[in-house]
C-alpha cells in the first residue's frame, strides 16, 4: 500500500511540474540575414479566429516590448524590414483517461501563443516562435499578464538566431 501511495504522490508531483512550465519552441529560415531586420509593422492574419480587443492589445503590447529590446522598431510605413502578425489558441482537453491511482480525469486548459516573422516583399517566413503553457482557468488577470509577458520573453530569448 505504501508504495502505491508513493507512486502516487511523485506522479502527481511530477504532473504538476511539467504542467507549470512554458514549452516554447522555434524555426528560423538559415538563409535570412537577420542583422538587416530593424524595422516591424503589425499585420492581421486572414482567417484566424477574432480574439477580443483587450486581449489582442496585450498580446502586441507584451512583443512590441520585447521586440523593443531586441532592437527593432515598430513603424506604420508601407516598407518595413519585417511583418509581425501573431496567432493565439486555447484549446480545452477533457475526457482524459484516469490516472493510475483513480482520480478523476482533469480538464486541461492549453494555450498557444505563435509570432511570425517574415519579409514584406514575397512574404516569406523568416522567423517562427511558438510557446505552450498549461493554463489555470481560475487565474487573477495579473497572472494571466505575467504568464503572458513570461512566454514572450522565452521566444524571443531566440531571436535573432544564433548564427
Amino acid at each position: 500500500m505504501k508504495k502505491i501511495t508513493l507512486f502516487c504522490f511523485t506522479l502527481s508531483l511530477l504532473t504538476a511540474s511539467s504542467a507549470l512550465g512554458q514549452k516554447v519552441d522555434y524555426t528560423v529560415d538559415s538563409h535570412a540575414d537577420f542583422s538587416k531586420f530593424k524595422t516591424y509593422k503589425w499585420v492581421a492574419v486572414q482567417n484566424v479566429g477574432a480574439i477580443d480587443n483587450l486581449t489582442d492589445g496585450q498580446i502586441k503590447a507584451a512583443i512590441d516590448t520585447a521586440l523593443v529590446q531586441k532592437g527593432l522598431k515598430k513603424v506604420d510605413a508601407d516598407t518595413p524590414d519585417l511583418f509581425i502578425d501573431y496567432q493565439s489558441r486555447e484549446v480545452i482537453t477533457q475526457n482524459v483517461p484516469k490516472d493510475p491511482c483513480g482520480s478523476p480525469p482533469p480538464t486541461i486548459y492549453q494555450g498557444d501563443l505563435a509570432i511570425d516573422m517574415y519579409t514584406p516583399a514575397k512574404h516569406e517566413l523568416v522567423w517562427r516562435g511558438v510557446a505552450s503553457k498549461v493554463l489555470d482557468p481560475k487565474a487573477t488577470p495579473e497572472k494571466r499578464q505575467k504568464n503572458l509577458n513570461k512566454a514572450v520573453a522565452k521566444l524571443m530569448k531566440n531571436y535573432p538566431p544564433p548564427k
